[in-house]
């Protein structure tokens, strides 16, 4: 956390602000604390771009899917003006590392670990899709590991999958992370379900060799290794090799579905609906587990 610059407000509604936990072109996230004391993540619109009113419409969006997807494995809204002079939301605090931080710093999860981390992470697109949103963002870095658990964040390009919602996105522009996003997204398509599944089973690769399956590189080139290239999946748990095989397939209609994902996931397919380790230390290596213990123990200073 750093600490907030002479510009930066010092309160957001009833939020008191202590600092900041991150920043992007066009908004900063800062660590707040509510009048009983609860620790919050505000994401703020940055001044700059609280007059354009397309934006402001992605940002009323993203706090009205949030609020929609009532899910353990989602963060909770705690607050929100969509309306104001500086547009905010404010969402419970996972005082831990993105998983595409993990991963960097403490290398690959074993098997166990990425089927749990699947299971969960598909529970809570199940409950996105049957909101009738698709996330259209899963990756690594949209994964925030707490001691209880994952949390899926990060709304912002989500979007409802009825046919007849108005866009806020041109049509044929790809939005998403390229090397995450499936095929279709790669094209300029709008991605339906399967194309989070997609998503998903790269993220998932990623947690189990520790790279990303269409490796890195500069856009246009993951782009069409997307497209046309097989995942490269080496170093693979041979346990997790045909359900990410068919996470990743082209035609969008091969993939599983979320709830289909958690069936398959399991690790005893004789009790698909066990539930799943909320405990974090049960699943995670031990580095990641100091690590999130670390990042706790550093947002209470």
């Amino acid at each position: 956390m750093e600490p907030l610059r002479h510009d930066d407000p010092s309160k957001a509604g009833g939020h008191r602000l202590l600092g900041r936990l991150g920043a992007g072109g066009m908004g900063v996230v800062y660590l707040g604390r509510t009048e009983a004391g609860e620790l919050v993540a505000v994401k703020m619109v940055r001044a700059g771009y609280a007059g354009d009113e397309g934006f402001r419409a992605r940002f009323r969006r993203e706090a009205e899917i949030a609020r929609r997807v009532d899910n353990p494995w989602t963060v909770r809204v705690l607050g929100a003006d969509t309306e104001g002079e500086r547009p905010w939301l404010a969402t419970a605090f996972v005082a831990g590392p993105s998983l595409a931080e993990a991963v960097d710093r403490c290398g690959p999860l074993a098997e166990h670990g990425v089927r749990v981390l699947g299971r969960i992470l598909a529970d809570a697109l199940a409950a996105l899709h049957g909101s009738g949103l698709v996330h259209r963002d899963v990756k690594p870095g949209n994964v925030l590991l707490g001691h209880d658990g994952p949390r899926l964040i990060d709304f912002g390009i989500a979007r409802p999958t009825d046919p007849g919602a108005a866009p806020l996105t041109a049509d044929g522009v790809v939005v998403g992370t390229p090397g995450y996003l499936p095929p279709e997204q790669a094209e300029g398509g709008d991605p339906g379900p399967a194309g989070d599944i997609f998503s998903l089973g790269c993220l998932l690769a990623c947690a189990a060799t520790g790279r990303p399956p269409f490796g890195t590189g500069p856009a246009d080139a993951l782009l069409y290794r997307t497209v046309h290239d097989e995942p490269d999946l080496d170093g693979t748990p041979a346990g997790l090799l045909p359900v990410l095989r068919d996470c990743l397939a082209k035609d969008s209609d091969g993939r599983p579905g979320a709830r289909e994902l958690i069936r398959r996931l399991a690790d005893d397919p004789r009790s698909p609906h066990r539930p799943v380790e909320r405990d974090a230390t049960t699943w995670l290596p031990e580095d990641v587990v100091r690590l999130i213990a670390a990042r706790a123990a550093r947002s209470l200073e």
